[in-house]
């Protein structure tokens, strides 16, 4: 049906890019003298070789299943790589994961092989090796001798195995959705799903080359992280420096220094409410120049699309840039050329401000079932708000059957070599979402404009009514009381009720510097509970979202939590989207008295 780009499978990929690139830097890995170590294209592919021996030496072949509990690094690339060489199929999960959601996965997609970065995994998971009827080796990734990556790799040099190319629809990995509800999904991705998504994404973005460098901290377990991070950099023959951890970040991107970089909208956010935060607590002529900045760079970029100029906007700029912005794309490492984000929608405000002061953010779309990518803004065009253009060979159809939608919007179907082959061991799911036509049903709100820009309005599914019959969408309200500096995370419920409320985890680091002004308490429980308190979010929300929003869709009552939602607690996904079913049922008593007072 399609005409595939070549190579059009991983190894073939990856071994083109060894000998075409083998002298040139691959992976950086951090030392504790806070320096980087590089290994190139040759040092890498000589470990993948290995590997590969002992994997086939261990009795995996065609169609096996190997898997990986790891954060992101070297071996976890190695183990990837060395597994596709053999026709095998590769299954990564995160290191923060509940032991049953690790258990469903190795069972369910009938793992032989399981590589994991430490001891304490082991302990969690060995009673496997016998309750689990296909687990026959668990690695460590630590360490030398019996039973880690490092004997598997010796043993590999001495019985070497040629690697194996596979077919086009060969499945390279499953990659398992956490999902908002019920199990987890394996997606069925094959090599041409994955290396035509890679062709797609590099067309798009051809600015890259190999002499691009980025930092990695978005976990490869996540089909975002692991095909526009991990694939494509191969495919490039540029190189990527591993994230000692989140929380050094900022001090890892002064080092590694950047040009590109795949990230995610929240990382944005928090970078400029610290902007904003400095610069409002300086004051005075910083606060000034950052002010004058920003408005002539907006001024430049208006005038710019109508082929004008203005001296003085650009004079004004010019100033702001050498004493202000300058600094803000220091804090990225001063090279970046291109920032991608995805995974969830950004605000267009915050992605029109970094480009202005010098970073270039595209914002992007897509979702495990589709290898990930199916549309970007680029270098060659970008529009603020909306997900950019298809890429390369991918169509995107509006359906607007459903009863629930009016005028342009309706669910988005994605057409391409990049959709998935379907769930594993889940037929009925395949279903629900797989077109007879080959289509896939992504459950998003959209429309694409007259020039061809897509834009996701909220997902279908996360839509509710209230008892007067008008329907909700909470998540492009949610974004846009986000962008209050006092909130951190936001969720609209309301479904049969006469108006939505609204949950709010708040920025303590923001909130606390204002109770400390006021005189009140900052201890969270108690903050959270004093009428000054609740009375600024409500009415920061409220001017926040005013005009913004229909009268029906604005918020009259808050929940205000001590807590924010993340991963551990189990109200966020790993790739950090709302649980809003467990959320409710968590705080369902709370909501009640909310409509009830």
């Amino acid at each position: 049906m399609y005409k595939l780009d070549k190579p059009d499978n991983l190894v073939e990929m990856l071994e083109e890019s060894i000998v075409r690139y083998s002298s040139n830097e691959w992976f950086g890995v951090k030392r504790k003298d806070n320096t980087y170590t590089w290994y190139t294209y040759k040092d890498i592919g000589k470990r993948i070789d290995n590997l590969r021996g002992g994997l086939g030496y261990l009795g995996i072949g065609n169609g096996d299943a190997v898997g990986i509990i790891s954060n992101n690094s070297v071996e976890w690339a190695i183990a990837c790589y060395a597994t596709y060489g053999l026709r095998a199929r590769f299954v990564p999960m995160y290191e923060a994961e509940l032991v049953s959601t690790w258990e469903y996965i190795i069972r369910d997609s009938n793992i032989k092989v399981l590589f994991i970065s430490k001891q304490e995994i082991y302990d969690k998971i060995q009673h496997l090796l016998h309750d689990a009827s296909d687990l026959m080796h668990i690695i460590l990734i630590q360490g030398e001798g019996e039973g880690s990556i490092a004997e598997i790799e010796k043993t590999g040099e001495k019985y070497p195995m040629k690697s194996i190319i596979p077919h086009p629809d060969d499945i390279a990995g499953l990659i398992y959705t956490s999902g908002t509800t019920g199990d987890p999904k394996g997606v069925l991705l094959s090599h041409g799903n994955i290396s035509s998504n890679i062709h797609a994404i590099l067309k798009s973005f051809h600015v890259l080359n190999e002499k691009d460098r980025t930092l990695s901290f978005l976990p490869w377990a996540h089909s975002y992280g692991q095909v526009c991070e991990l694939h494509c950099v191969m495919r490039l023959g540029a190189s990527y420096g591993l994230a000692e951890s989140p929380a050094t970040i900022v001090n890892d991107l002064a080092l590694i220094r950047p040009t590109l970089l795949i990230s995610v909208p929240r990382i944005f956010y928090r970078v400029y409410d610290a902007i904003k935060a400095k610069m409002h607590e300086d004051g005075g002529l910083p606060l000034l120049l950052f002010n004058m900045g920003v408005k002539n760079g907006i001024k430049r970029k208006e005038l710019a699309q109508s082929g004008k100029t203005s001296i003085i906007a650009t004079i004004a700029f010019t100033i702001a840039d050498k004493l202000v912005f300058k600094k803000i794309r220091d804090k990225f490492g001063g090279r970046l050329q291109v920032a991608l984000t995805g995974s969830a929608a950004i605000n267009p405000q915050i992605a029109e401000f970094f480009s202005i002061v010098g970073v270039p953010l595209y914002e992007a779309f897509g979702m495990t079932e589709a290898s990930p990518g199916v549309a970007s803004n680029t270098p060659d065009y970008n529009k603020f708000g909306s997900c950019g253009k298809a890429f390369d060979m991918v169509t995107l159809v509006i359906d607007r059957s459903n009863e629930n939608e009016e005028g342009k919007e309706g669910e988005l179907i994605i057409y391409g070599p990049n959709v998935m082959k379907g769930y594993h061991n889940k037929p009925e799911a395949t279903r629900d979402v797989l077109t007879e036509d080959g289509g896939l049903r992504t459950g998003d709100r959209a429309f694409i404009d007259d020039e061809g820009f897509m834009y996701i309005t909220g997902r279908i599914k996360e839509s509710f009514k209230l008892e007067n019959g008008k329907y909700i969408f909470p998540a492009s309200i949610e974004a846009e009381i986000m962008m209050n500096k006092y909130v951190e995370q936001a969720m609209i419920c309301g479904l049969n009720k006469p108006y939505p409320v609204c949950i709010i985890a708040p920025d303590f680091n923001i909130l606390e510097k204002y109770a400390s002004d006021n005189n009140i308490r900052t201890d969270h429980k108690e903050m959270i509970r004093q009428e000054a308190i609740t009375s600024l979010i409500k009415n920061e929300i409220t001017r926040q979202i005013a005009g913004k929003v229909g009268s029906y869709e604005m918020p009259r009552k808050f929940l205000i939590l001590q807590d924010v939602f993340s991963v551990d607690n189990g109200m966020l996904t790993q790739s950090f989207k709302l649980k809003r079913k467990k959320i409710m049922e968590k705080y369902a008593a709370e909501i009640d008295a909310l409509y009830a007072d």
